[in-house]
């Protein structure tokens, strides 16, 4: 529709450091997670031994109308095969060739769900650790917990390629997709998505520094590997 639009991209970090890929406000009903990143750059929570790319919102006409679709009517989270089936998928497609992340994490909200939960994409501890921690903060968790989706039938399943599939093939050995329940209060579904997304990136920093430690005689010389 030629409508103007603009992506926000964030690098954020030591760019020697390994790199985490974030991500929120593909469907712009989905608020929570926009204002969760937000926030997690502003208050300067996110650990400094890892660089970030970081994507705020990735549908803004969708979030200016507050609808799940962009302008063009698309839902552009079913738009990320084949070099990107929208302008906004073409543009972070694009802008994340041939880059390699840690850990990828997206953020979500579910108007069926009945608390948090996520879906994890390969190594599973990332978002295990995200629920316990938003379990410990007293925030609502989904019985769904931690689901592990075979991305090949997820693809057939919506009609096309999430970002957090193409991630989790192409580019991140570990990626998450975290879901609020969007009929909580708009500030508890920013705070499930802030703890969890604190409690993935810790989970990543125990698990390299464990690598490391396996690795190198001269760091924890009792480490096991998990």
């Amino acid at each position: 529709m030629g409508a103007p639009r603009t992506l926000l991209c964030v690098e954020l970090g030591d760019s020697s450091q390994p790199c985490v890929y974030l991500s929120a406000g593909v469907h712009g009903d989905e608020p929570a997670g926009v204002f969760a990143l937000l926030l997690a750059v502003e208050d300067r929570e996110l650990d400094t031994r890892f660089s970030y790319r970081i994507w705020p919102c990735m549908n803004p006409t969708g979030f200016d109308a507050r609808t799940r679709e962009s302008v063009d009517g698309l839902d552009i989270n079913r738009t990320f095969g084949r070099g990107g089936g929208s302008p906004e998928a073409k543009a972070i497609v694009m802008a994340n060739r041939d880059r390699k992340y840690v850990l990828a994490v997206d953020l979500h909200e579910d108007d069926e769900a009945g608390g948090f939960y996520a879906y994890a994409y390969g190594e599973p501890a990332a978002a295990e650790r995200a629920v316990d921690a938003v379990t410990r903060g007293g925030i609502a968790v989904d019985p769904r917990g931690v689901l592990r989706p075979d991305p090949a039938a997820e693809a057939l399943e919506i009609g096309g390629l999430s970002l957090s599939l193409l991630l989790c093939r192409n580019a991140a050995r570990r990626t998450v997709t975290f879901e609020t329940a969007s009929a909580h209060a708009l500030r508890e579904r920013v705070d499930a998505h802030r703890l969890a997304l604190l409690a993935a990136i810790g989970e990543l920093a125990r698990s390299l520094g464990d690598v490391e430690a396996a690795i190198d005689p001269e760091v924890g010389r009792d480490t096991e590997l998990l």
